[in-house]
């Protein structure tokens, strides 16, 4: 991941990435408890995604190196749309 970081110029937002995956994760987790937190959770994910599709689209990489961040945010969008 540092690579891939370092080779996009966002090697100085890194940590952040990764807490706020971390956080998405946590609160998906806790949503089963705690719907509101799902859905909010989702739409953060979704968000995270949709930025990360947006690097991969700007440094033109291929659709098979963008395809888990546009799966992911397909799936987070829908996740949110449907709580």
């Amino acid at each position: 991941m540092k690579d891939e970081l370092k080779r996009l110029g966002m090697q100085n937002l890194g940590r952040v990435i990764v807490v706020c995956q971390f956080l998405g994760a946590t609160g998906l987790l806790l949503g089963f408890i705690y719907t509101p937190l799902w859905s909010a959770s989702s739409l953060g994910l979704a968000l995270l995604m949709f930025c990360g599709l947006a690097v991969r689209v700007k440094s033109k990489d291929s659709l098979w190196v963008s395809l888990p961040a546009l799966f992911y945010l397909l799936l987070n969008t829908y996740i949110f749309l449907n709580t």
